[in-house]
């Protein structure tokens, strides 16, 4: 399913007092019909004094329909809430941020946004450069020389137009560039000045299909062919699904290629699900890290298809150590096109024989008509041993056992998992059954992102869950009131162990290398004395909460009222007491 076709189902809508018929224009009325002219359905914001002409444009102009504003109570969720969005329905919308300010908030979610390869277009905006226009003080602070280039390495394009005719342009270009692979953040900063200026006339909008991303590129033939010999000649193949399209087409392609060529597969927790968790090819439990069983099947390939892996150096380190990779690779994917000096996301260098820099989407048919069949049997994958559950604590086992049972029937979305979680707790069969990571590893990414992928899931049919950490939650809970405000259904189930505990593990690892106590490991990483009350901040805000859960018992029975709950199109948050620990390697 393509979630593109099934988005009308409306939210609330702030609805503006009718503007007044009038022949008068201004600079932001022309961008505000740029923006709904390339199909831009919201925009989500905290306002800000810097774009007050283009707020005004969107709410009276626009009647604040197409885009409409999503009131978001922090720049960072804002942003988030745009790539959630993408991330369930790869549909590009907007995030407006206020001068200078606003982007220094917002930069961590420009910088997951960016790492997880999704478009968002980023309107900024800065006090009037001009210095004689400025206002005493405020016009001066959120003033600032070439303000792009406080995101500049980790979006797509930025750019500061000069005029309104500019400004459409640069919104066309930026439209086009986000929407191309690899995709991306990009960054339209508006002058105040340019907003506000009054137009003669209303400018032409352009057609904006002649401004459109381009289809995706068809690798060479030959390289294709290259490809199809050596794995249908493998004797041991497999297939790494990495960042892969949520289209139902493509999720059938790489089913069917896996099984003309007998390919064990394998899937990561780090991109969204692209491949049957409960396939008989599928070789193991979706991870972070590879695991022993894992690493040995990677290191016994003789030929390895990477649909754009995320990281793939390192999982070939991973499994060959120091020694050379003797397996031939095949790499699918464009993501070269992104790479940059300033940020690290690009990882190591892996050696590849067959390089088709193309998306998976572009490649794989052609590998399934190219290929040969194989015949050869797959081994079995032994069961995977899963940690045990605790019969008197709440575990992060248990909540995954508590999810199954509470959702089964359901078609669910899950928008965002916490670091420790078992690939084995719960199976994908649906390119919508799992949206992946947030991409830079931020924390405080979760919340929004589970918002925005709700507002593109609404009217699907199909339920979304996100499964947050306790320090994830805390940092971004704010988006519960975007969620309850514009009636947004979601659960949230917090794994709540009271810590930053992936820090505790780490000032440990210290400690005991340094031969001083572990014991301290706590200190200045626990959430306690005082308790914080993750239920009543959800309550304060407008949507359901529920707990603490502190017994195994009740577990089940909270997740099937926050069911309910969202069912009715509402909100909810269940703080479930999870003992610290980790079931699987982050």
């Amino acid at each position: 399913m393509n979630t593109k076709d099934n988005l009308s189902s409306p939210i609330v809508h702030d609805a503006p007092v009718r503007s007044k018929e009038s022949a008068e224009f201004w600079g932001s009325d022309a961008l505000a019909a740029m923006l709904r002219n390339l199909d831009i359905p919201y925009v989500a914001l905290n306002p800000g004094a810097s774009y007050r002409g283009l707020h005004d444009s969107i709410v009276n102009y626009l009647g604040n329909r197409s885009p409409q504003m999503l009131l978001s109570i922090h720049d960072e969720n804002a942003v988030a809430i745009a790539h959630g969005y993408w991330k369930a329905s790869e549909r590009m919308m907007a995030a407006a941020l206020h001068s200078n300010v606003g982007l220094m908030h917002a930069t961590m979610a420009i910088f997951n946004a960016w790492c997880d390869r999704a478009p968002v277009l980023i309107l900024g905006a800065t006090g009037p450069w001009d210095a004689a226009k400025r206002r005493p003080w405020i016009d001066w602070v959120h003033t600032c020389s070439d303000q792009g280039a406080l995101v500049r390495d980790f979006t797509k394009w930025d750019n500061q137009p000069g005029s309104v005719t500019a400004a459409m342009e640069a919104l066309l270009r930026a439209s086009q560039i986000a929407q191309t692979a690899p995709h991306g953040p990009v960054y339209v900063n508006l002058d105040i000045t340019l907003q506000e200026e009054k137009l003669g006339s209303m400018p032409a909008l352009p057609d904006v299909t002649r401004f459109a991303a381009p289809a995706a590129v068809r690798p060479d033939l030959e390289l294709v062919a290259a490809a199809a010999r050596l794995l249908s000649g493998a004797k041991n193949p497999i297939l790494l699904a990495g960042r892969c399209s949520r289209s139902s087409e493509g999720w059938k392609a790489r089913v069917a290629l896996a099984e003309k060529l007998n390919l064990r597969v394998l899937t990561n927790l780090k991109t969204a699900a692209a491949f049957p968790t409960d396939h008989r090819l599928h070789a193991g439990p979706p991870a972070n890290r590879l695991g022993s069983d894992v690493q040995k099947i990677v290191a016994e390939a003789d030929v390895i298809l990477s649909l754009d892996w995320v990281d793939l150096a390192g999982t070939l380190k991973q499994a060959h150590g120091a020694k050379p990779v003797t397996a031939k690779i095949i790499q699918v994917s464009c993501d070269a096109h992104s790479h940059r000096g300033w940020s690290m996301d690009y990882q190591g260098l892996p050696p590849v024989d067959v390089y088709l820099m193309c998306e998976p989407e572009a490649a794989v048919p052609l590998l399934l008509e190219a290929a040969t069949a194989r015949t050869a049997g797959v081994p079995a994958m032994a069961a995977a041993r899963l940690p045990a559950a605790p019969a008197d604590a709440v575990s992060l086992r248990g909540v995954g056992e508590a999810l199954n049972a509470a959702t089964k029937g359901t078609d669910v979305c899950i928008t965002h998992l916490p670091l420790g979680w078992h690939g084995a707790y719960r199976h994908f069969r649906h390119p919508l059954d799992y949206l992946g990571a947030e991409g830079g590893a931020g924390v405080g990414s979760g919340p929004g992102i589970t918002v925005g992928a709700a507002l593109a899931l609404k009217g699907t049919g199909r339920m979304p869950v996100g499964v947050l950490g306790d320090g994830d939650f805390l940092m971004a809970n704010t988006t519960i009131w975007t969620a309850a405000h514009y009636q947004i259904p979601c659960l949230m189930i917090v794994c709540n162990n009271r810590s930053f505990f992936n820090d505790e593990l780490h000032q440990e690892r210290v400690a005991i290398a340094r031969g001083r106590p572990p014991e301290n490991r706590w200190i200045g990483q626990r959430i306690g004395d005082p308790d914080i009350d993750l239920a009543a901040m959800a309550r304060a805000q407008g949507a359901v909460g529920i707990g603490p859960v502190t017994r195994v018992a009740d577990l089940q029975p909270a997740i099937e009222q926050g069911i309910e709950t969202v069912t009715k199109g509402g909100v909810c948050v269940v703080d479930a007491r999870v003992q610290p620990g980790y079931d699987a390697e982050g």
